[in-house]
């Protein structure tokens, strides 16, 4: 615990980059905190500061010192919390990023608030790339590749893209029957707010398609006006399993939508989970592991 006292001083030291301000906070002369970083540098066998009569910088070895520091004090703080939530229902405030994808989440969001009412969620639907840890959210919903090995992750679903027109257009236009014939139609396509690349359609080569007539970065909109009868969309199947029951949707191409993407849940790798984020990941799991679309 002298240690972990030590390794606290010392963040305490980088963070605000004066011994006299450490000792302020902390009820200590700054020759004490000036004293404990040095026992510190003597036990490791290296210099964390350098030091001037007006300065005060971390030296290289100080910088690597400091990134482990605060992981090890986030542990600590993370372990408290948990042994101090487990006698009682979860409880506190869970950061959660979810994609902008319409009609999948809701009913499962809602359900879990109805079962862990002590629980308050702060929800930002957003397609764009978001740092779990910097950004500051206990966990994520993301599709594609998952490159970040720090991470912990869990699958939820998978779900196909599907081409999509109305009855009115097919009548109109007629259906296309391969990827030549796909580019002659209207096409309502959505635009990546994180690249700005268009998304990549089945039978058709990204370089070699012309300007499309419609551009945007919402699936309601492009159900919408797929069923006004504005051209073909490529949509999420469960965006428009309504539309499709209904009559006012049909599918085109299907033999080569078969393709399928997964929804995962990320959140930083710890030995320490939280109860109240514990029980969202084993909900949300529950909630739409079973599922297809």
């Amino acid at each position: 615990m002298d240690s972990l006292g030590g390794i606290a001083m010392f963040v305490q030291v980088a963070d605000s980059g004066s011994f006299s301000a450490t000792g302020r906070l902390l009820g200590l002369s700054s020759s004490a905190v000036g004293k404990s970083v040095a026992r510190m540098e003597a036990r490791l066998g290296a210099r964390l500061f350098q030091r001037s009569t007006r300065h005060l910088a971390l030296t290289d070895e100080g910088e690597k010192f400091l990134r482990r520091c605060k992981r090890i004090l986030a542990e600590v703080a993370a372990a408290e919390r948990e042994l101090g939530e487990a006698g009682g229902a979860p409880s506190g405030r869970l950061r959660i990023s979810l994609p902008r994808y319409s009609g999948l989440f809701e009913p499962a969001i809602a359900a879990f608030m109805q079962a862990y009412p002590a629980i308050e969620l702060d929800l930002d639907f957003s397609d764009a790339m978001v740092n779990i840890v910097s950004d500051g959210f206990d966990a994520v919903v993301r599709t594609g590749e998952l490159l970040d090995s720090g991470l912990m992750r869990r699958k939820l679903c998978t779900f196909r893209r599907l081409l999509v027109a109305s009855p009115a257009y097919v009548t109109l236009h007629g259906r296309p029957a391969d990827g030549a014939a796909l580019l002659r139609h209207q096409r309502l396509h959505y635009r990546f707010p994180a690249t700005g690349r268009l998304e990549q359609w089945p039978l058709m080569d990204e370089a070699a398609q012309p300007v499309p007539g419609m551009v945007c970065n919402s699936v309601e909109m492009r159900v919408f006006l797929a069923v006004q009868g504005q051209g073909i969309a490529y949509l999420p199947a469960f965006a428009v399993q309504h539309e499709l029951a209904a009559g006012q949707l049909v599918t085109l191409l299907d033999e080569h939508t078969q393709a399928r993407t997964a929804f995962w849940l990320l959140w930083p790798a710890s030995r320490y989970l939280p109860p109240r984020l514990r029980v969202f990941i084993d909900f949300l799991v529950r909630q739409l592991q079973d599922h297809t679309f």
